[in-house]
């Protein structure tokens, strides 16, 4: 199965630089470029793609900005941030307006291709690493807390694997931490995301966040 790319960057030669490195990989086919995030929300209806590549910083309407639109429709692709994580302050909104994982500029060709596929795949892409600074980013700055979000209706077991997701683990992690299955672990996780109602783990992450589940980090 071809998956069907979208990249949305205001910058030409950022464009000619992702597309000239996926055209040679078999399963992977780019089906449309824009230039603007407007243009993105357009080529997203007009094509259905299967994943977004979708730069933050773009003009007429942002990433975030048409990042939402696009998640909000009947049946969205999913949204690949393109980003230089250092220097954006907005990874935190982009994770909010539905965007399932990050890719950045000078990644290499190898990480570009297996974030694509991974939420083609219906995955999210969030490494522990970007977990830990992204919270640690939002909670280092003036009145960092968002609204407060109470969570019920979930077990202790749950609520414990929630914790640990919120912090970035794996699921092989987390079988590992609370000597459980692998396969027990993936139970649990699918379990929050119907119960939270989250489309992937980048939301349980966000969810666990906004409930004070996870500690600030300096």
């Amino acid at each position: 199965m071809t998956i069907r790319v979208v990249l949305a960057d205001d910058q030409e030669l950022i464009r000619a630089g992702l597309s000239m490195v996926i055209t040679d990989i078999p399963d992977i086919e780019i089906v449309g470029e824009a230039g603007t995030g407007a243009r993105a929300v357009e080529l997203a209806a007009e094509l259905r793609p299967d994943v977004v590549v979708m730069d933050i910083r773009m003009p007429v309407m942002d990433g975030i900005e048409a990042t939402l639109a696009i998640t909000h429709t009947a049946t969205p692709p999913r949204v690949l941030m393109l980003t230089t994580f250092d220097d954006d302050e907005n990874v935190y909104a982009s994770l909010r307006a539905g965007a399932s994982g990050f890719l950045v500029k000078d990644m290499a060709l190898v990480d570009i291709v297996a974030a694509i596929r991974v939420v083609a795949g219906g995955d999210a892409l969030i490494a522990p690493s970007v977990t830990s600074r992204l919270i640690a980013d939002i909670t280092s700055r003036p009145n960092p807390s968002p609204p407060r979000r109470e969570i019920t209706g979930l077990t202790q077991r749950e609520h414990e694997v929630l914790v640990l997701v919120g912090s970035g683990m794996s699921n092989g992690e987390i079988a590992a931490h609370l000597f459980i299955g692998l396969a027990t672990a993936k139970t649990h996780v699918a379990r929050l995301l119907t119960k939270l109602d989250a489309r992937d783990r980048v939301q349980l992450v966000i969810a666990a966040y906004e409930a004070g589940l996870v500690p600030p980090r300096g």
